[in-house]
């Protein structure tokens, strides 16, 4: 597999936010709204995406697609017809020169694994499961409507239905120690996936989880727990045979790595379709940021229109190329140095950050260290303020 990024204006790949959940989890701070009633309005949301991506097809031009993503929100409660519909779309405006990776988010209750087969035959190929736990008080915690028998039974359908599955697991939740979370890695292990990310549970302003740390109701771990509770997932995992090939992310070998993160990591131009859905596209050399209309109907009506963007904004040179390295020390395989050409004001805080342990250089590439990986954002926010 090329660690280089490809070339602007080559590859595509396609990110769908379908935003419909059944229910709003309280750490969850997406754009997202819940299902219930919403028939008909999802119909017309289905529809729009289709539009939406005939206009960007027609923006862009020619351009071969690497993967699509399904994300929201919870798009294994879409209508599996319309999943087809959309796969089916990208194939038409985006002829694939090679293996198309086709993702789903799924939440594991009894009533979307039934669904499974579906999906497969409406051309996803790979499955990410919203496990999160695997222990009912933890589950009942964060508000998640499967319980750990349900995500047992889930992952097993998926690994049969599926040729590729990956799952999510939240860590760092309240009284949760380093052997609790080392006891639920190895529980998970045993379920059979290629393909974990492990998140740590974020309080993101706004959410319900947020209102109940301003009350004082529960408190995140400190930081020394935080640290612990990291260095006990890149032990567990890569005891295991799992690859850390980005922050977040680890694979049981190279083949098993994300060809849709992995695309975004290192600059790939993406089209974002979907309420709320970000994008990166280069068109004539200048690479533009998109965000489309959040609100479902605005949306709509501006796909209609030929407006599905609330926001477009060239990117200039150094602000593309910081968005680069920002995305790409999270990866194993860093940066190119060539990359920082555009960045002459960069030098300084580099340097800096290398001298302190965060970044180093190896083979010409800059890359996060151990001690910089968990402390990325920080490490990244410099680099950008500097």
């Amino acid at each position: 597999m090329s660690t280089e990024p490809p070339g602007p204006g080559t590859d595509v790949a396609v990110y769908v936010h379908w935003p419909f959940c059944a229910r709003i989890c309280p750490y969850c701070d997406f754009n997202v709204v819940r299902a219930r009633g919403q028939d008909d309005r999802a119909r017309r949301l289905a529809a729009a995406i289709l539009a939406d991506l005939e206009g960007q097809a027609a923006r862009i031009g020619p351009r071969q697609v690497v993967s699509v993503f399904f994300g929201g929100g919870t798009p294994s409660l879409m209508d599996p017809a319309d999943v087809a519909a959309v796969i089916a779309a990208v194939r038409r405006l985006f002829p694939a020169g090679g293996p198309v990776e086709v993702t789903l988010e799924a939440n594991p209750t009894d009533a979307e694994a039934d669904r499974f087969a579906a999906f497969t035959a409406a051309g996803v190929n790979r499955l990410s499961m919203g496990v999160q736990a695997l222990d009912d008080a933890q589950l009942a915690f964060l508000g998640r409507n499967h319980s750990a028998a349900e995500a047992r039974r889930a992952v097993a359908m998926a690994a049969r239905a599926f040729p590729r599955l990956s799952i999510d697991l939240i860590h760092a939740l309240p009284g949760q120690s380093v052997a609790d979370w080392r006891s639920a890695l190895g529980q998970a292990l045993d379920l059979g996936f290629e393909h974990v990310s492990p998140y740590q549970l974020t309080i993101a302003q706004g959410t319900a989880f947020a209102r109940a740390v301003g009350r004082g109701d529960w408190a995140p771990p400190d930081e020394d727990l935080s640290a612990a509770l990291y260095e006990a997932t890149q032990e567990t995992l890569g005891a295991a045979g799992f690859d850390a090939y980005e922050v977040s992310n680890h694979a049981r070998d190279v083949a098993a790595r994300s060809t849709h993160n992995l695309h975004v990591w290192r600059g790939g131009d993406y089209l974002g379709v979907g309420p709320g859905a970000h994008g990166r596209l280069t068109r004539d050399g200048i690479r533009a940021a998109t965000v489309a209309h959040r609100q479902i109907d605005t949306y709509v009506a501006g796909v209609a229109a030929g407006t599905p963007w609330a926001e477009s904004a060239a990117l200039t040179a150094v602000e593309a190329t910081e968005e680069r390295v920002l995305l790409g020390l999270r990866t194993v395989e860093g940066v190119p140095l060539s990359v920082l050409d555009a960045l002459p004001a960069a030098s300084r805080p580099l340097a800096e950050m290398v001298a302190e342990g965060f970044l180093t250089v190896v083979e010409r590439r800059l890359i996060a260290t151990a001690a910089g990986r968990p402390l990325l954002d920080a490490v990244t926010a410099r680099l950008l303020t500097a």
